[in-house]
């Protein structure tokens, strides 16, 4: 049952209360509470100008793109490929220029997005195997490790995790103890055996697929039920997705729901449809993303439809940076690096009874935001027994504040590689996850990502006491992560 309306400015206040109660708890938390909403009150435009704000409970859709890069769309700066229904989900609501994954590979980052939690915490560090994988792919993984503890290549730990804990409360999950009714479309890639299955962790629906598509065995699921052993033709994968998300839509009249849309491309293999195959000017590799930009439309057309996009919080977002294809947007590196062409992706909102349209957030956030984000919209405190690292990031939604981050880490497996506090970005050194290797100087490297957003000038010599406390940040942050 949805719950009496509130006023936008309201809720607002409602929910920044939520985000600073976990931390402060005196009558100076009171006083900041007070500032706060004052400050968003006023910096919010004038009540008549908004639409009427219908329910307290929005519906919440979440879209991630597989390897999708930051200069991939048109919104962030692409030529080659179009995305008119992605950037019209900008124009009518928020795009933010630095938003980071919390991993720059598949699973360690859907974990975060879930969980809220960096995937540190649970020793998840790479993207996750299939149980019953060939034993030529195991071979091969294992070779690989291997490797990785030759230090000129450095691949670091795959980490013990083979899944979503059980203990670990998912923002599906969450959203449950709310009514809300929750789906997951697409790919998972938290777990393949019934322990760690979408259905054991708050999902009421999945269709979709384990893992990444270029693992082996491939096979669709509906529910706990394998519909296919192996996906003959992935390029009607985008489309299969497209209906189950309408269909699930359309289920969910009675009450709000939680959809998250998890595509499989632009991940290598590169598969389109024969109504996108050959039309970008990306190649293959744009025709998936076009392909993707149709899904969203096909989801926004379905919402206006049903009545219920002016209360929906649409979100469109990368797990990571691109990997063999695909634009970082003149940002250094992609898939598997520290640098920023691997952690920061595209992130565009929309909510039209909160979100001002045509908004631009220059803020720093990262995807494990989304959970006590997502929450304090709902009316729910994130779960007190255990670590949330993501914070609630709706006055920036909102087109206020300042980054609630004072630092945010960028893992390399399991190893802290390098660190972001305001401008500065620290490397304590490079990994070369992604080939050719190289013998170059791996560190440490200061960045002034105002001036240098590329991370192409190392200014550390100049500014070594900036590295050496950042340094520190760094240990700090590791001895309490082991505790």
């Amino acid at each position: 049952m949805r719950e009496h309306p509130l006023t936008r400015r309201d809720l607002l206040k409602r929910c920044i209360r939520m985000g600073a109660g976990a931390t402060f708890a005196s009558l100076a938390a009171d006083i900041l509470w007070a500032r706060l909403a004052r400050a968003i009150e006023e910096a919010a435009p004038p009540e008549q100008n908004l639409p009427p704000l219908e329910h307290t409970l929005p519906n919440i859709v979440i879209i991630n793109a597989d390897d999708l890069g930051y200069g991939d769309l048109a919104c962030y700066g692409s030529t080659a490929i179009n995305t008119p229904n992605i950037d019209k989900l900008a124009q009518e609501g928020i795009r933010f220029t630095d938003f980071y994954a919390c991993s720059p590979v598949c699973s360690p980052s859907r974990y975060g997005l879930l969980t809220g939690r960096y995937p540190a915490r649970i020793d998840l560090n790479l993207a996750l195997m299939p149980t019953n994988q060939p034993f030529k792919v195991t071979l091969a993984e294992a070779f690989y490790h291997t490797l990785g503890k030759i230090d000129l290549l450095d691949l670091g730990s795959a980490g013990k995790a083979r899944g979503v804990p059980k203990e670990d409360i998912t923002l599906a999950e969450a959203l449950k103890q709310k009514g809300y009714n929750t789906g997951i479309i697409g790919k998972w890639h938290l777990g393949d055996t019934p322990e760690y299955h979408p259905n054991a962790h708050g999902f009421d629906y999945f269709y979709g697929v384990p893992y990444s598509n270029d693992m082996i065995p491939f096979p669709l699921y509906r529910n706990e039920e394998v519909i296919e052993q192996e996906i003959a033709d992935q390029g009607t994968l985008t489309k299969r997705y497209t209906e189950e998300a309408l269909a699930f839509i359309e289920q969910s009249k009675d009450a709000p729901f939680f959809l998250y849309l998890a595509h499989t491309f632009p991940h290598i293999p590169l598969h389109a449809s024969q109504d996108f195959a050959g039309k970008s000017r990306g190649g293959l590799y744009g025709d998936t993303v076009e392909e993707v930009d149709w899904s969203v439309g096909q989801l926004m057309e379905k919402l206006a439809a049903s009545g219920s996009d002016n209360n929906t919080l649409v979100v469109f977002t990368s797990d990571n940076g691109p990997w063999y294809e695909g634009s970082p947007g003149g940002l250094r590196g992609g898939k598997g690096m520290t640098f920023e062409g691997g952690f920061r992706v595209p992130f565009i909102a929309r909510w039209p009874q909160m979100i001002p349209a045509g908004s631009v957030c220059r803020e720093a956030a990262v995807n494990i935001d989304m959970v006590p984000t997502c929450l304090a919209i709902v009316g729910t405190e994130p779960p007190p027994d255990r670590v949330i690292d993501g914070k609630n990031i709706l006055p920036l939604l909102t087109g206020s504040g300042k980054t609630p981050h004072d630092i945010i880490y960028f893992y390399n497996c399991e190893k802290v590689e390098a660190i972001r506090a305001g401008n500065w970005k620290y490397h304590r050194r490079r990994n070369v996850y992604v080939w050719p290797s190289s013998l170059q100087k791996k560190g440490p490297w200061l960045f002034d990502l105002e001036s240098d957003p590329g991370e192409r000038y190392d200014v550390s010599g100049k500014y070594p006491d900036v590295a050496a406390k950042l340094e520190r940040m760094i240990v700090e942050w590791e001895q309490q992560i082991k505790r």
